[in-house]
This record gives structure tokens, sequence and C-alpha cells, in this order.
């Protein structure tokens, strides 16, 4: 990482959760004592340790009643899947008359989230993950649940036999070659979240497509946003699904477990 990070040491971790111990002199929406979750600067991070500045134009209120755990869990997760559901125009009010949605790598930390987004949209979920986690993906809304190693899960044919109106695609290893087929002929959409370079060039030769096409999504969201999945978590239209629960002097097990790619959910460090 260092190209991109040449000051080290580097302290990574964006997504933060905890109380306000001290404010600047420009701060007015905050103050000592303030339960807040937050969104630090990805290239600054530093959300692994005890304290951390940060922006007041990334950082919300958290609500009595949501743990900081739980709010921890949402910044880059919830926003990335909030922004992969809005880009197809999703209501999440319950008032969208919903598509057929195909949902990869559900288990994730991005795809919990997504699936129950997608299901307060209305729309009907196919869902891919591994076998030990078929039962709790489908607790979380999905309506169809596929075991990526089955053969139904490499071609990701839907049980059903739909076609799906769009799939988003949270795998760097999901090919334009297996969506293409499973697209609904009028005008079905990948949403790509994790592209390889496979899909990037189908990106561009689609881009002028009025039928079947990928599109790349890189999150923008930010505070308003995040304010609005606080909401949901509160009024307990959304949850977070906890992999595992670290202390801060067992981080460093904390870190691996989450870039081993096998957790389910989201990896918590409390302190």
């Amino acid at each position: 990482m260092r190209p991109f990070h040449p000051k080290f040491p580097f302290i990574p971790v964006t997504d933060v959760s905890g109380e306000v111990i001290e404010v600047g002199s420009a701060i007015h929406e905050f103050k000592v004592g303030d339960k807040v979750v937050s969104k630090l600067n990805l290239w600054k991070a530093g959300g692994l340790a005890e304290y951390v500045a940060a922006s007041e134009s990334d950082t919300v209120s958290r609500a009595a009643g949501i743990s900081a755990a739980d709010a921890a869990g949402l910044p880059v997760a919830g926003l990335t899947a909030l922004q992969a559901l809005s880009s197809i125009g999703t209501k999440f009010d319950g008032s969208g008359t919903g598509a057929d949605v195909l949902i990869t790598t559900a288990s994730s930390g991005v795809g919990m989230y997504a699936v129950q987004l997608a299901k307060l949209g209305n729309h009907r979920v196919t869902a891919t993950c591994g076998a030990r986690n078929l039962d709790l993906v489908g607790s979380i809304g999905a309506d169809e649940v596929l075991d990526y190693a089955s053969p139904e899960g490499a071609t990701l044919a839907s049980p059903s036999g739909r076609k799906y109106d769009y799939i988003v695609n949270l795998t760097d290893r999901g090919k334009w070659s297996v969506f293409r087929p499973q697209l609904s002929s009028n005008g079905g959409r990948v949403i790509d979240v994790s592209p390889n370079l496979g899909n990037f060039r189908a990106s561009v030769m689609t881009l002028f497509s009025w039928r079947k096409k990928l599109s790349l999504v890189i999150l923008t969201l930010g505070k308003k946003e995040l304010g609005f999945l606080l909401e949901l978590m509160r009024e307990g239209k959304l949850k977070t699904v906890v992999d595992s629960r670290h202390p801060f002097e067992k981080a460093a097990e904390a870190w691996a477990r989450s870039m081993s790619g096998h957790a389910t959910g989201k990896v918590i460090v409390e302190m």
C-alpha cells in the first residue's frame, strides 16, 4: 500500500462509533458526551485506535437504542448497499412495485444490508452465499438463496426460472459472461460494486446499450444517507449482522478475519 499511503505507520478502519470527548472551535452540531457514528476519510482512516479525529461533515448522531457495535457496521457497507439499490430506483418506503433482483455474496457485510434494503423496496430477491449461510440469508428476507458452489449457483440460475431485472454484484469473481444470460431481455442491468478487469471492459462496451448492460458503482453517499440508514435501524427495519466481536487487544485477529473473505456480516472491534 505504500504508493497510496506514503505515511507510515498507517492506522486502518474508516467505520467508527463512540462518544465525543472533545470538539473543535468550529463545531456547532455536536458537543462533548454525544453518541455518534462516523465514516472517516478513506486515505487517512485511523479508526482502529482508542481516539480518532472525525469530520463533522461525515458524522451523525446515534439515537438511543442503537448500540455502538450496530452503528459501527453501517457506514461503508450500508452506504454501498444503499447506493447500489438507489441506482436502480428502489423506493425504501414500500411504495414501489419491486423487481426481480439477484444479490451475489449476500452473506458479506454489504450483502446483508443489501438484502434487507431490497426487501424494503418490495423487490423479489434471489441471493447467493456459501452453504453454511443459506438459512441466515433467507431469514433476513431473501426469497431464494443459492449455494454459490452448486451448479445453480455457478450459473446464477433462479430456482423459480425467473430472469433478473437487476443483478447487484458484490464479488470481484463475478463475470459478465455469467451475468448476461440471466438478465431479463427487457433492459436487464448489472450493478457492479466490485468490478474486475473483465467487468470494467463490459461496462465500457455496454455503456450505450438499450438492453442488457453493466454499470459500475463508486461510493459517493455521505452524512444525509447515513442518517437515513440509522433511522431505518432505529425503526427496526434494518439490522447489522455481526460476524464476530474482538477486544481492542486482539484487533490484529479481527483485521485478519475481515481480510479473509469468510466473515458473515460485520467484524467488530470493541474497547
